[in-house]
């Protein structure tokens, strides 16, 4: 199974960069799933929770909005503020 490249980037600081089956974020479109094969997208997003599913499980952030562009199943995230919580 192909894997997504995911980097989670705050205005300060690399949050988190790896592989991912999947991410998951609000947009100002709506609730918007990415997985490996997506087209090429970007995406204005709003305050809310991005979700990445890893081999090891879920990985929760919280962001102030930000964008998220999708190229080659390459996933960028950047947001000014990444607040980051456990589940």
């Amino acid at each position: 199974m192909s894997a997504l490249n995911v980097e989670l980037v705050a205005a300060d600081r690399k949050v988190w960069s790896g592989e991912a089956s999947m991410v998951r974020a609000r947009s100002i479109d709506g609730e918007i799933g990415i997985m490996p094969g997506h087209t090429p997208i970007l995406g204005v997003l709003v305050e809310g929770d991005v979700v990445i599913k890893t081999e090891s499980g879920e990985r929760v952030a919280t962001v102030d909005g930000g964008f998220l562009s999708v190229d080659h199943d390459t996933v960028t995230i950047v947001a000014e503020t990444v607040t980051e919580s456990s589940r």
